[in-house]
């Protein structure tokens, strides 16, 4: 067979949607008008195939994104989605041969990291990229938790006020930014993600059912919070309310702001269950009900991995709680971030360097992707054999500079 990867052209775009939908098992069937949309939302010199005699079996495609690093700086992302290869192709490196060339453009670009989603755990280690913030979701039997269902709004002088979908497009776009300035892990939500998320733009494939949504506001008037819920209509064979909030999306800036937001949609009226959606492992959610065991985990997995690209712009780019220095030994199978470099760490700022210094710790790129965003644990790293100390300790040290006192979180899958 003659396989070849490359770019995709515009007259190939809809064959290549064809293939993304065989991969992700969805009805390999695109219209005209559905690439047409599509391709207007997409930038082509960014998207990659792998054709079979003029047949699209392979997909790929990145995209600039910001992530947020510990400190809050906004760093300059390859962001990588729509991986797929056909069933009838798999095992031929295609996926390699796409991933390599796109990283090598990404690295030439000047961006930091590369981040995915991954939907395979044991796919991406190969090419770099680390687990580097979880997530978990729960589900809140509301009867049992304790809350007072007559509630009827915050007591510290805030409040509640249901909004639609024109203020969210006015008001979101705010409370993104102030959380993206503080919150690890958080990426990039541009316009089209706002107006996709209130209905204003359907994007092809997805149905829409309106949600609701609320915002909390401080006791000065501003806005501080935002949640986006959706309902189910189920009763019992008793004619008892059965009904499950489904929470979409929760911005919450304050610790008040999050506690009257859980409670407001935990006090709908014929609401006994709530889903969280993908929230950080260490959310507040269950230690703010009065019985934290009526909150069940659903889903507790890996979600936003990441992949230096440089590893000097990418340890200087974040800060660190304490003072130390490490000299670090980063390997790198496709030789785009490897090399030993000292790090001299502070409150203050970091400094990073190459350097010639015997190695503290020596680890492949993929385990500092893990450990970037504060979520791993050297020590444990190093437990497993993934992380060789070169001094006694230094692992130790690693997690001192590293680990951060809350865990990161991306709200968003891409």
């Amino acid at each position: 067979m003659s396989l070849e990867t490359r770019r995709v052209t515009e007259s190939e775009f809809r064959d290549w949607l064809r293939a993304l939908a065989t991969g992700f098992l969805r009805p390999p069937v695109v219209s005209e008008a559905e690439a047409a949309d599509r391709l207007a939302h997409t930038d082509l010199a960014r998207v990659r195939g792998a054709f079979d005699d003029g047949r699209c079996v392979a997909t790929y495609r990145s995209f600039a994104q910001q992530l947020t690093a510990v400190g809050g700086a906004a760093l300059p992302a390859s962001a990588v989605s729509n991986v797929t290869v056909s069933p009838t192709h798999r095992r031929r490196g295609l996926l390699s041969r796409m991933m390599t060339a796109d990283l090598a453009e990404a690295k030439e670009r000047g961006d930091i990291v590369s981040t995915l989603i991954a939907a395979e755990y044991p796919i991406y280690g190969r090419y770099g990229y680390g687990p580097a913030a979880s997530i978990t979701e729960w589900a809140i039997d509301v009867p049992r938790s304790g809350l007072d269902p007559r509630w009827s709004g915050p007591e510290d002088g805030g409040r509640i006020d249901l909004v639609d979908g024109t203020d969210v497009r006015k008001t979101g776009p705010e409370l993104h930014a102030r959380l993206a300035a503080v919150q690890p892990g958080v990426v990039t939500r541009d316009e089209l993600w706002w107006r996709a998320a209130t209905g204003q733009e359907q994007l092809p494939g997805q149905s829409w059912t309106e949600p609701f949504y609320a915002v909390h506001r401080s006791a000065t008037g501003e806005a501080d919070g935002l949640i986006v819920y959706a309902s189910d209509d189920e009763w019992g064979d008793a004619k008892q309310p059965l009904n499950t909030a489904s929470v979409r999306d929760m911005i919450a800036l304050t610790p008040a702001a999050e506690r009257a937001l859980w409670h407001y949609v935990c006090s709908v009226d014929w609401i006994t269950t709530v889903k969280s959606g993908y929230r950080a492992p260490d959310d507040l959610l269950p230690l703010l009900l009065p019985d934290p065991r009526a909150a069940r985990i659903l889903t507790q997995a890996d979600f936003l991995w990441v992949r230096i690209l440089d590893v000097v712009r990418a340890l200087e780019g974040r800060t660190y709680p304490t003072s130390a220095s490490l000299v670090v030994e980063v390997h790198d199978g496709l030789g785009l971030a490897g090399g030993r470099f000292r790090l001299d760490a502070s409150p203050d700022g970091a400094v990073c360097a190459p350097s010639s210094q015997a190695p503290d710790l020596t680890l492949d790129v993929r385990e500092l992707g893990s450990l970037y965003l504060g979520d791993e644990s050297a020590v444990r790293l190093t437990a497993l054999g993934r992380v060789e100390e070169g001094t006694p300790g230094a692992a130790g040290v690693a997690d001192a500079v590293f680990r951060t006192p809350r865990r990161p979180w991306c709200p968003d899958i891409f």
